[in-house]
């Protein structure tokens, strides 16, 4: 848009042109000047002279004010503040007229065109100066219905961004000049922010315009689709189109723009609606119009269309351009139709015009897309020969193909090209890998690398480490290590991190071994070891179960003067639960507890508690417990179900029961070996009531297994509720279960010690039935059973068909036998039983002493019973003394 005469109007090369204003001559009498003018001429002589100090040390090269050689009106180049950093300053000139020469014509009796002369070329110099001039113009009654004047200070008002102040200026220009508002005044505005890409602004305005029934014209939408697509607003670009078409207007620029913008967003079948409603309103294309045309067939291929778009560019009377050609040569090459493409460019050189960088550039990239390896060389040569750089793309696609083709000898051609072009010697390697990984051929880059710039890259510790990484990422240990040997950088703590990622990168891929030469290689630590590495090698020889070695780390680590974290201890005391050794983690734990400013995580905690549960550590479980509920860890699923798990026989039941329901309530699910628990505690503790909801809630999710039934048979068995056992005994065979070993012996010492011992000897023929295998707890309940009866003979049988399947007494069955054999009056036999203990290697223990001690007495034995005694308090065994 342009100012002629103080009034908007529309330009025919999309914006390009610069402003121009015509302006009547200023009076020649010159001694109508009166003293306020004269005033107001100092003053803005002034604010000039300033604005050339503060300018003078700006950069040279930018968009000055200049005035045309042999001329009195001034020209000036296209406004642009892509970065500024004050709104309020605009422009500064460069040869600045006397601006008391400027007012040298001006006075109160001057005329409204006299004063707009004025104001025009004050306008030109500083929007302060005019609009004080403007305000001089308003005290003056120069305003009464001079819509041109209010049209420039609006202007100068939207270049200070001074937009509240603008809208009173509006509504002043109507309610109080009696001028009357039209696009021309709006569209001053509109200006400024297309060439600040203000997109708010400008939609601001545009609505205003629509509210106060403003008819906008081909320069408001011109100007609004232009800011449009600078900005990528594509829903405001399709509401300003769409009332562009309702006012009958009819703006090629403002098409293009909306081709544009849908071809951006990648709607090519809106943009192809555009290119339809275009033909339709009988608007004319320019050649802007012509190439977004072209652009927005050739993106998505449909390149026949294209070629009729160029055919009627031809047919307007428009030549086709370098430009066109490029778009419709990269089409073509999208689509891999390089033949056409070929045809297009020689077309190209036979109409007498040069290709252009674009041009070989876009050949190029249709070339690679296609996978034509050695086309695609020919026309980078042509590119290179005709004087011109391959652009980042170009190189790409060039390494990409040549890896496909396996091409060393260009593939290092290309690489020294990109360090000719100023790449970096990281963002060379790393497109070289990715290449050269995708296609499978990672064994082809050290030797490419070594004929050409390999030294450089050693010297570069990024290069380095995207290069052994990749090795060792793709199982090339020899070449990483030949690398890392190699190297010429130093720098301590990035060649930790480096050997830190590796041996990560091996223990993830499962390369354990590879992971150990990497940390066999790496140089030795002038301080102290890296704690991280260290850790991460113990738990890779955790892995490896070579628990030695891992130890061996951790003792390193503990002389050291390194300060173990929270992780560390937390893969200390995993490495010695896996190696079988809990009692060694929870040394490991006393250690941490040491640090007080160690808080352990939720996974640490989890460890812990596993760890004391298996050393049974009860009041260390309630104090971790109890530790947990105090720190900020987030309980989820896992944490619920563990603390459960281990903490259960722990805490009171009661709490117990809390946490549970806490769990569920939260939406967590419970593991079997959770509900599990749940019904051995609940159980013992004779809750049968919640025993049995924790029950039917395992049935429900379908999470009881045999152990759930096992445990709650064993509950009932051991309370004496013989109805309620074989009730769930039923249940289990229901569900499909076979009634275990360890519901059976259940049912056997229920019966059994109750003295109920005709169910006692039905349960044991259900399980001859069942072909059940006894075990040492089924022979030692029915020796136990026998003994209290004292059926010797009953005992025995028990004893020689226990022997009978290659099964040695126990402890246990060896405490049966011997109080079997004192009810018996067996006292002797009994005392053989201790020798035989003594020989088989079996440790005698309280219950044993106990019960010979008691066969003895029982059988008036007096004398032995009391060296027997001695004897258990020689042996350290605290047991009940000889009464």
């Amino acid at each position: 848009a342009a100012l002629k005469d103080g009034v908007v109007c529309s330009t025919e090369d999309g914006g390009r042109a610069e402003s121009t204003l015509c302006v009547s001559a200023p009076s020649e009498d010159a001694s109508r000047t009166g003293g306020v003018a004269a005033d107001l001429g100092r003053d803005i002589a002034d604010g000039i002279t300033a604005s050339q100090a503060s300018s003078a040390g700006r950069k040279k090269g930018g968009r000055l004010w200049r005035r045309p050689p042999g001329g009195d009106k001034p020209a000036r180049a296209p406004r642009r503040a892509p970065v500024r950093k004050d709104p309020q300053v605009r422009r500064v000139l460069v040869n600045n007229p006397d601006v008391n020469a400027i007012l040298s014509g001006v006075s109160r009796e001057s005329s409204i065109e006299e004063c707009n002369s004025v104001l025009i070329r004050l306008e030109k110099h500083s929007d302060v100066k005019a609009l004080d001039f403007f305000v001089w113009m308003k005290a003056n009654g120069k305003l009464e219905r001079n819509a041109d004047a209010y049209r420039l200070a609006l202007q100068a008002i939207a270049w200070k961004e001074d937009w509240r102040r603008a809208e009173l200026l509006l509504h002043e220009m109507v309610a109080v000049s009696g001028c009357r508002l039209d696009a021309r005044a709006f569209n001053g505005l509109m200006y400024v922010c297309a060439k600040r890409r203000l997109a708010d602004w400008g939609t601001k305005w545009f609505h205003v315009m629509l509210e106060r029934e403003v008819q906008p014209n081909v320069s408001t939408f011109g100007m609004l689709m232009g800011l449009y697509q600078k900005t990528g607003s594509l829903k405001e670009a399709e509401f300003a189109f769409a009332k562009m078409r309702e006012c009958n207007v009819k703006c090629v620029n403002a098409y293009s723009a909306m081709i544009t913008l849908y071809t951006r967003s990648r709607l090519f079948d809106k943009s192809e609606e555009v290119i339809t409603l275009m033909k339709d309103d009988g608007v004319v294309p320019n050649m802007e119009n012509w190439l977004v045309q072209l652009n927005a067939y050739s993106q998505q291929g449909k390149m026949e269309e294209a070629e009729l778009v160029l055919q009627s560019m031809e047919d307007g009377g428009v030549s086709p351009n370098v430009v066109a050609c490029n778009t419709v040569i990269t089409g073509y090459g999208k689509v891999s139709e390089m033949q056409k493409a070929k045809e297009v460019f020689h077309r190209l050189e036979s109409s007498g015009l040069a290709p252009d960088e674009t041009t070989y550039r876009s050949m190029i990239e249709g070339f690679g897309r296609a996978d034509k390896h050695q086309e695609a060389i020919s026309y980078y040569k042509k590119l290179k020969s005709s004087g011109f750089q391959p652009n980042a793309s170009n190189f790409y696609t060039m390494i990409n193909l040549i890896a496909r083709h396996d091409d060393s000898e260009s593939a290092a051609e290309i690489l020294r090209d990109m360090r000719a072009a100023g790449c970096q010697c990281s963002s060379i390697v790393t497109i070289l890998v990715r290449a050269y990984g995708t296609v499978g051929r990672m064994h082809k880059v050290l030797p490419i690398l070594q004929s050409c710039f390999y030294k450089k890259v050693l010297y570069d510790a990024t290069s380095c480490s995207i290069l052994v990484t990749t090795f060792v990422q793709n199982s090339l240990l020899e070449e990483a290590l030949c690398v890392l040997r190699e190297k010429k950088w130093k720098d301590s703590d990035f060649e930790d991190n480096l050997y830190h990622i590796l041996i990560c990168s091996c223990k993830e891929a499962g390369s354990y071994e590879d992971a150990v030469r990497i940390y066999s290689q790496m140089p030795e630590s002038r301080t102290h070891p890296n704690l991280r590495i260290c850790c991460t090698m113990i738990d890779v020889f955790s892995i490896m179960e070579r628990f030695t070695d891992a130890e061996t780390l951790y003792l390193e680590l503990k002389a050291s003067a390194c300060v173990l974290d929270m992780i560390a201890y937390s893969v200390i005391v995993r490495m010695y639960n896996k190696a079988g050794r809990p009692e060694d983690a929870c040394s490991v734990l006393e250690d941490m507890d040491k640090q007080k400013e160690i808080v352990p995580d939720k996974y640490l905690f989890l460890d812990m508690l596993r760890t004391y549960q298996k050393c049974g550590l009860l009041e260390k479980l309630t104090d971790t417990y109890y530790r947990i509920l105090k720190s900020e860890v987030e309980c989820d699923e896992a944490m619920y179900n563990c603390i459960i798990n281990c903490c259960g026989p722990a805490i009171p039941v009661d709490e117990l029961s809390r946490i549970f329901d806490e769990m569920i309530q939260l939406g967590h699910l419970a593991s079997t070996v959770t509900l599990n628990v749940l019904l051995d505690i609940y159980g013992k503790a004779g809750l049968f009531n919640r025993a049995e909801k924790v029950f039917s809630m395992a049935r429900k999710q379908g999470l009881a297994d045999t152990i759930s039934y096992n445990t709650i048979i064993a509950a009932y068995a051991q309370s004496g509720n013989y109805r309620s056992m074989n009730y769930f005994v039923q249940k289990m065979q229901d569900a499909g279960f076979p009634v275990s070993l360890e519901a059976y012996n259940c049912m056997l010492n229920a019966y059994g010690k109750s003295g109920q011992l005709e169910e006692f000897s039905a349960v044991l023929q259900k399980m001859r039935r069942a072909r059940c295998d006894f075990d040492h707890y089924t022979y030692n309940i029915m020796m136990n059973i026998y003994g209290r009866k004292g059926w010797i003979e009953g005992v025995a049988y028990v004893l020689s068909e226990l022997k009978s399947r290659g099964v040695e007494p126990d402890l246990y069955s060896y405490n049966t036998l011997i109080k079997a054999y004192g009810i018996a009056g067996m006292p002797e036999d009994a005392v053989k039983l201790m020798q035989e203990m003594r020989i088989k290697g079996i440790n005698a223990d309280r219950v044993t002493y106990t019960n010979l001690i008691a066969a003895l007495q029982r059988n008036e034995n007096f004398l032995e019973a009391v060296k027997w005694s001695l004897w258990m308090k020689q042996t350290g065994v605290v047991g009940v003394g000889c009464h």
